[in-house]
């Protein structure tokens, strides 16, 4: 099998297009690390700049020298507490923080046609994610162009998914316009592209490669063995954070923020009655993933040993910069005064309803009130339902069960066990 995806994919991006809804991973059979590094490399160019990555004594510009490159992976489920816990790589100015890249590739694949779907599966995929990922992780924006619908144009697009979520794609030198004082108040997600235009992918490029280390978000891996070869690939010193919460908590975010996805799960939590098409995989599968991750962590497998990190949202929600101390000294970084700045100022209040923040994607937040805010809304029979589906889960992680409607509601009780 060749090491490289991109021939194959933009195949199916610009010609053809398939409908891949179902992303499963084959924890089982993915391919080991490429054995021909120049034709993984691609280009001469990329020989050099991986060459840097790897060298302790790498200076990314004249004047300081940064310790080694560290390749951060934020690796999390969706409404697990990931675009908060994400502001903790964002707001440190020496870190390059990407948000979710994986979205265009998951994009380019579901556009796809249904005759080459059959050609193209799980492994097709991951294959094609964790190519992304180490392009990116080289500072290589010009990969993610293959999957960026419309195609950019002389390296500028104006469909970058979430940009604002990057400080470093919202601030020179990308965007002349943006600046800390602007990036401290904006609400929403369209600022951005307002205020910067088009992005410039070559900037984009050159800003990541003048930072010291690279961070990325994703909740689009569904297994922590999708990510051995990257853990294995001696030109990468990748450092996993795995973000887990508690899969009610999680059931209750997803049904608040796609609404229409989990419109059998409302009219359930609203009725107490549980419709007959009501999809249980939406949580069971979610659960399966979370236990076979930490599971295999738990072996202390030879290629995850100093390089994984096991973090409940719950815990880091309760005690944000005592959690956060403990994530930085995983990576082996300091942890900048930005970020705790950051902490203190948007973990400790409200935020009004009338309020421009009041949206899905908020990072804003009273921390300790919104670990807790689903034993408020969850309905108890959707509660028992979950917990006897991802019993395992809960148990894996330290979350206690609630026996009743009165313990289910009393957040003044704990329902998490003391873990390390």
């Amino acid at each position: 099998m060749e090491c490289s995806w991109k021939t194959l994919l933009l195949l199916v991006c610009t010609s053809l297009g398939v409908q891949y809804t179902a992303i499963r991973s084959l924890h089982d059979s993915f391919s080991g690390p490429c054995q021909d590094s120049a034709h993984c490399q691609g280009r001469q160019g990329k020989e050099q700049r991986w060459k840097s990555l790897c060298d302790d004594s790498h200076v990314p510009d004249e004047t300081s020298a940064v310790t080694a490159r560290k390749h951060i992976l934020l690796f999390a489920q969706t409404r697990s507490g990931s675009s908060f816990t994400g502001q903790l790589f964002n707001q440190h100015p020496g870190i390059f923080y990407v948000f979710e890249p994986l979205f265009h590739v998951q994009q380019a694949f579901t556009n796809s046609s249904s005759r080459l779907q059959r050609a193209l599966d799980g492994r097709a995929l991951l294959g094609a994610y964790r190519d992304l990922l180490l392009n990116l992780y080289n500072c290589d924006f010009s990969f993610l162009e293959s999957y960026i619908r419309p195609e950019p144009q002389d390296h500028m697009t104006g469909a970058y998914f979430r940009r604002s979520s990057s400080h470093a794609l919202c601030t020179p030198p990308v965007c002349q316009e943006g600046g800390e004082e602007v990036l401290a108040g904006q609400p929403d997600e369209v600022w951005c592209p307002k205020k910067c235009q088009a992005l410039n992918l070559t900037l984009a490029s050159q800003a990541c490669q003048a930072r010291s280390h690279v961070a990325i978000k994703t909740v689009r891996i569904p297994e922590i063995g999708d990510l051995r070869t990257l853990s294995e690939d001696p030109r990468l010193d990748l450092r996993i954070v795995h973000l887990v919460r508690d899969p009610r908590a999680i059931l209750t975010s997803r049904m608040f923020a796609f609404a229409g996805k989990f419109r059998a799960w409302k009219i359930w939590n609203a009725t107490g009655r549980q419709p007959r098409y009501v999809d249980l995989t939406q949580i069971t599968r979610t659960c399966r993933d979370i236990e076979y991750s930490v599971e295999t962590s738990l072996q202390k497998p030879t290629w995850l040993r100093g390089r994984y990190l096991l973090v409940r949202y719950e815990d880091l929600a309760l005690n944000p910069e005592e959690k956060s101390k403990e994530i930085y000294r995983f990576l082996g970084l300091d942890l900048h005064q930005r970020v705790l700045t950051w902490i203190v100022h948007n973990t400790n209040g409200t935020v009004p309803s009338s309020s421009e923040w009041n949206y899905k994607y908020s990072t804003k937040r009273d921390s300790k009130a919104t670990a807790q805010s689903w034993r408020v809304h969850l309905n108890f029979d959707i509660v028992k339902t979950v917990q006897s589906l991802c019993n395992r889960t809960l148990a894996l992680l330290g979350y206690k069960l609630v026996q009743s409607v009165d313990e289910l509601r009393n957040i003044t009780k704990s329902l998490m066990e003391p873990r390390t």
